[in-house]
């Protein structure tokens, strides 16, 4: 072998090592080892819903006392009592460490259906490498609430829109479940999908079961009193506008402040017109998900394919949710991941934008929380500031898929592999 030969070699074993699934596999486990590390370490509390507030749902229901959604109204719909209670398997001592496991594991899952079982094509190595930085950039918070459970379940509920939009319907609907927002994603697949009647029957006999269970185990209203109680909920410091509120603050105005809701366990803006925005921020979300499923439809009705349009339309609902939203949890940034990796799957160099986009809006919320969390409460100059980047970031996000989406509906392409 020439001297040139023998360098090549080893670099080409380097191609074959990162182009394949070993370097994907080994990334996987060194990043969620560091954000597990992370929840169980780092300044902050990451984990304290978690062990704070899920832990002792599951122990009260474990002990007969009270299950919520079933014998009391929650603000979660009653399939995020499972993943809650399953992580009680191991003791009341382990719940942190258990949790993280079992999220690790639907992340696994969702991984593997990214790669795939073909070749590995160039855009699925892309949207997992994608996913990878995002987890890491979003930190701690990726694995540590509920939403950390529907994120992996959606994700595969989207890359199996195409060919299985049956099982798409089921797992999104779960999730829907579990945490409201992937019933976005089934809008968005009712309007994308050919099937779309047998996509919307499977949703709403799926919710029906759901709902029947919940009713013969006695819950009554309690069952839908996920609905009521976000509806009864204040302006979170956390939500896109309480941001004009956090900025009253910096100029010095007395008459705004943030204190803590003990009702809902959050930290709330207390001052002249909080309550009214807080109000308006629902029928506003349903007037921006109503614009963007209508721009869904017509792209469709003018002949966008499924690979122009799902991707864009997901990520269009999605964003609408965070941006119109009373409550702006930074855990909320985590939904993005699926609707981006759909896109990237599918148009790479298209949802390169969106990509960069998501990714910053989630370097600006670990940036926010959890480490840093009181200088925003504080309303630091410098943390509102970082905010108000992060609702920018939001707002370019949804330009970039309303147009994506309009786009979809005004010139015709074939059909892209998903590879």
């Amino acid at each position: 072998m020439t001297e040139a030969g023998e360098r090549a070699a080893p670099a080409a074993s380097v191609v074959r090592l990162v182009g394949g699934r070993v370097a994907p596999w080994i990334a996987f486990a060194l990043v969620h080892a560091w954000l597990a590390w992370l929840n169980l370490a780092a300044p902050g509390q990451p984990m304290g819903d978690v062990t704070g507030v899920y832990r002792v749902w599951a122990e009260n229901a474990a002990s007969g006392w009270l299950r919520m959604g079933i014998d009391a109204a929650w603000v979660y719909p009653i399939l995020a009592f499972v993943p809650m209670a399953a992580s009680l398997a191991f003791g009341s001592a382990w719940y942190a460490q258990t949790w993280l496991v079992l999220v690790t594991l639907l992340d696994a899952v969702a991984f593997a259906v990214l790669l795939g079982s073909a070749t590995l094509s160039r855009t699925r190595r892309a949207a997992a490498w994608w996913w990878l930085g995002f987890l890491v950039l979003l930190g701690p918070i990726a694995l540590g609430r509920i939403d950390a459970v529907t994120v992996p379940i959606a994700m595969v509920g989207l890359l199996m829109a195409a060919g299985r939009p049956r099982v798409a319907a089921v797992l999104l609907t779960v999730g829907a479940w579990v945490k409201v927002w992937p019933a976005a994603l089934v809008a968005a697949l009712v309007i994308a999908s050919r099937r779309r009647a047998e996509v919307a029957g499977i949703a709403v006999a799926l919710s029906i079961g759901i709902l029947g269970v919940s009713l013969l185990a006695g819950s009554g209203l309690n069952a839908l009193g996920f609905v009521e109680e976000q509806a009864g909920r204040g302006l979170q410091v956390e939500a896109p506008l309480a941001v004009a509120w956090l900025w009253q603050i910096v100029a010095g105005s007395h008459g705004v402040g943030v204190v803590y809701s003990r009702d809902i366990l959050t930290f709330q803006i207390d001052g002249p017109g909080a309550d009214a925005a807080a109000a308006l921020t629902t029928p506003a979300m349903a007037v921006g998900v109503l614009a963007v499923v209508l721009l869904g439809v017509r792209a469709v009705r003018r002949g966008g394919t499924f690979a122009r349009v799902m991707p864009p339309l997901a990520m269009s609902l999605v964003v609408v949710l965070m941006l119109a939203n009373k409550v702006g949890s930074p855990q909320f940034v985590a939904w993005l991941a699926a609707p981006v990796v759909l896109g990237l799957v599918y148009r790479t160099r298209r949802f390169a934008v969106p990509a960069v986009l998501a990714a910053s809006v989630a370097l600006c919320t670990q940036l926010i929380y959890p480490y840093w969390y009181g200088w925003l409460l504080a309303a630091n100059p410098a943390f509102v500031l970082l905010l108000t980047t992060k609702v920018a970031l939001l707002v370019a996000l949804l330009g970039w898929g309303v147009a994506a989406v309009w786009q979809a509906g005004t010139r015709r392409e074939p059909a892209l592999r998903t590879g």
